[in-house]
């Protein structure tokens, strides 16, 4: 049995510096991604045999649409692309989706599949609920969305809000008045928003109250219309505290709820974020979307810690 070869003709040198990286890195990253295959370049003309050759070539054809479509190639995007293709998804549809142009005029997209569905299931439905792992981008990318929804007129304000409760402090232990004791809890989705909308745009928000922090608790007993509302950290919320925010919903609004089941620090462990989606599964207008350790898109280690518990817990 003679081995696969297919072959890939380059139009540009440009085209062609992007995709082999400088001093050949992006071909050495491929060839150590995919040992079975080998890559040859002649001229403008890319080859590839061996076992993985047609796999190894569906990647050069997806990156090539990535580099023609604007996207800059490092180590990080290319293991991304690779990981994506060996799960016969499409790179080229995934990280080329914008979502915003932040104030200094980096674009916000997705960085893997699954990212792009939470994405997907934030535009398409009332109430999104985005649970994963740390470093999967669950609640920078409910700010994007919200501040796109923000700038396309779709709602009239944006709502921070978060359980008070993590590794047993309590806003009434800690010091300043409300602001400052909510600002603690609060300041991974202030850092995320002021990355969208830069520091001055976060401070014409909050002071024409287009943009709302407070602590869950300061839900109760309000309807929400015309708003783009985010709980994060919910797998902090008691059940009762989860049926309180959902029913405080109102029109032409959105809600984004993110959280991590594995990092519950509620009294008793009671979590409104456990047992939710078999709860509400089959309700129109509610979406989840569940991201796992191959959508964490931090430092590598991150990624490596997140396994490394996951494997400790499953053995408990």
């Amino acid at each position: 049995m003679t081995d696969t070869v297919t072959k890939i003709h380059l139009s540009g040198n440009h085209l062609l510096s992007s995709l082999v990286g400088e001093n050949d890195a992006h071909l050495r990253q491929v060839q150590d991604a995919f040992p079975k295959s080998r890559i040859h370049m002649r001229g403008n003309e890319l080859s590839v045999d061996g076992a993985d050759a047609a796999l190894v070539t569906r990647l050069f054809e997806e990156l090539v649409l990535l580099i023609e479509q604007g996207q800059r190639l490092d180590h990080g995007t290319l293991d991304q692309t690779i990981n994506m293709v060996r799960a016969n998804q499409s790179p080229s549809e995934v990280l080329t989706h914008d979502v915003l142009r932040t104030a200094r005029g980096s674009l916000v997209r997705p960085k893997t599949a699954g990212q792009k569905g939470y994405v997907d299931a934030m535009a398409n439905n009332v109430i999104t609920f985005g649970i994963g792992p740390a470093g999967t981008g669950k609640s920078w990318l409910a700010v994007a969305m919200a501040v796109r929804a923000l700038n396309a007129g779709e709602v009239e304000r944006i709502i921070l809000t978060r359980p008070a409760v993590e590794a047993g402090e309590r806003l009434g232990f800690l010091p300043g008045d409300m602001m400052a004791k909510v600002d603690p809890y609060l300041k991974p989705l202030y850092d995320a928003l002021v990355d969208m909308v830069g520091n001055e745009g976060m401070e014409r928000l909050l002071e024409r109250g287009t943009v709302e922090v407070a602590p869950l608790a300061f839900m109760r007993g309000r309807t929400l219309n015309s708003s783009f509302i985010i709980l994060d950290e919910a797998q902090n919320t008691t059940p009762e505290q989860m049926k309180m925010f959902l029913t405080r919903i109102g029109f032409a609004s959105k809600a984004v709820v993110t959280g991590d089941i594995t990092q519950i620090d509620v009294a008793g462990g009671r979590s409104g974020l456990v047992g939710v989606e078999k709860l509400l599964a089959g309700i129109d207008g509610i979406g989840f979307a569940r991201l796992s350790n191959s959508d964490v898109v931090r430092h590598r280690i991150v990624v490596e810690i997140v396994a490394a518990y996951d494997r400790a817990t499953n053995k408990s």
